[in-house]
């Protein structure tokens, strides 16, 4: 096969498969059937694209031919009729009976022909993704998977866990789901804050694997971050009363105002405080910023969101990296360890008592995170520890931290970037 070809197909496949899935789970009620017909429409793609060409639309082609194997599969197991039934009769499932072969319009998304509160496939398959009878992991893993579309290798790595055991939480997940015969459905109102934390959580990974991909040769996706800023938007909207949606929507708004001046003209990384700030997307600014002061007026108490959109707007504020009220960034982060401990926000709060309070203070504490063992496998932590190093004269163990966090990255920018900065330390 044409490596340009393939390519492309994978390329399709990134920013499909979510709406692919989704759409068949809303014909076949199972998330696991939905995900194996969209993977033979895959197959499909594979078999003919390379001699036939890609199609004008092949979105719309995927997505047709997962419809088509969707009914066939429906129409094999003499169930088509209790299926309608379920589902109240579904439009597109009739009109597919109706008309002997799909026309382009019925894999329209249709975002406005619903008629729930919010008429989405993909806001659907996020909520059954995360449904309690699920583990917090098995959530999120499975949300990664259908609506990211992220490898299983990809979003082991984002849990920092082999992948083989990715691999099994993912296939019982779908298990789960399936035995449990979870709806296909947004959740009624009494059951939306039990399940909005999971799902407020998988859309940030979501994001978070945009705005800096755990591997391949390109830091950022921009087709993730966009679709993740989108899914939250919808939830801010369909909880208005929850602060940690609107956090949520400004924290992404605030990071992905930078991503303009995140790469230079020659595609590599620039790091924040290097960043060109009149770059940054004053849309997008102003838009977190005011979801920032709508999570405010609920006065309530601030939760992880709110809080690392505070610390995203203090950078936001700053019109030059000088200008960075470090001080502030720090005792936000001692505030979000106390909410949600964690040994990330622990590194990150390093990383801030090290402006505010100097490179020795910064390096005790992400010593201390080192020696627990904690991160082991994150290659942010030597970054950082390099990083800390480096601005304590330190240039020969810098160097070392450096170059070890280049070997544990699986991005090829990111690893370009850390190398390069090792060998500035011998300058």
């Amino acid at each position: 096969m044409d490596n340009q070809v393939e390519r492309s197909i994978a390329a399709v496949w990134r920013i499909e498969s979510a709406k692919i899935v989704a759409v068949v789970a809303r014909m076949v009620r199972d998330v696991g059937l939905a995900e194996e017909l969209a993977q033979d429409a895959l197959v499909s793609a594979l078999e003919h694209w390379p001699s036939q060409g890609i199609p004008d639309n092949p979105g719309a082609w995927l997505t047709t031919t997962a419809k088509h194997a969707a009914l066939d599969r429906l129409r094999r197991d003499r169930v088509l009729q209790q299926k309608l039934e379920q589902i109240g009769l579904d439009l597109e499932a009739q009109e597919a009976l109706l008309v002997p072969d799909f026309v382009p319009d019925l894999v329209d998304r249709m975002d406005a022909a619903r008629n729930d509160v919010i008429g989405d496939d993909l806001l659907r398959l996020m909520f059954t993704a995360c449904h309690p009878v699920l583990s917090l992991d098995a959530r999120l893993a499975l949300t990664l998977k259908l609506l990211g579309g992220l490898s299983t290798q990809e979003i082991a790595r984002a849990f920092l866990v082999p992948e083989a055991t990715m691999a099994q939480r993912i296939v019982r997940a779908k298990r789960t789901l399936g035995d449990a015969k979870v709806p296909f459905e947004l959740p009624p109102p009494q059951e939306l804050g039990e399940r909005l934390g999971a799902v407020l959580e998988a859309v940030y990974l979501i994001f978070n694997e945009g705005y800096t991909a755990t591997a391949g040769e390109d830091w950022m996706r921009r087709d993730l971050a966009d679709e993740a800023l989108r899914l939250g938007r919808m939830l801010a909207e369909l909880a208005p009363a929850e602060p940690e949606a609107h956090g949520l929507v400004a924290l992404m708004e605030l990071q992905a105002s930078r991503m303009g001046a995140r790469l230079d003209n020659e595609g590599r990384p620039v790091l924040l405080l290097d960043q060109d700030r009149s770059r940054w997307d004053g849309v997008l600014l102003r838009r977190g910023l005011a979801a920032l002061e709508r999570a405010a007026r609920l006065e309530q108490p601030r939760g992880p969101y709110v809080l690392q959109a505070e610390i995203a707007a203090c950078h936001a504020r700053a019109h030059v990296a000088a200008d960075t009220d470090w001080h502030a960034i720090a005792l936000l982060y001692g505030e979000l360890a106390q909410v949600q401990p964690s040994p990330v926000v622990e590194l990150n709060r390093a990383v801030a008592i090290g402006m505010a309070e100097g490179p020795a203070a910064g390096l005790a504490l992400a010593d201390a995170l080192a020696l627990s063992g904690k991160l082991a496998g994150y290659h942010w932590l030597p970054s950082v520890r390099a990083d800390l190093l480096s601005k304590l004269g330190r240039l020969d163990e810098a160097r070392l931290e450096f170059e070890r966090a280049a070997a544990m990255t699986a991005n090829g920018r990111e690893r370009e970037l850390l190398l390069a900065r090792a060998r500035a330390q011998r300058s």
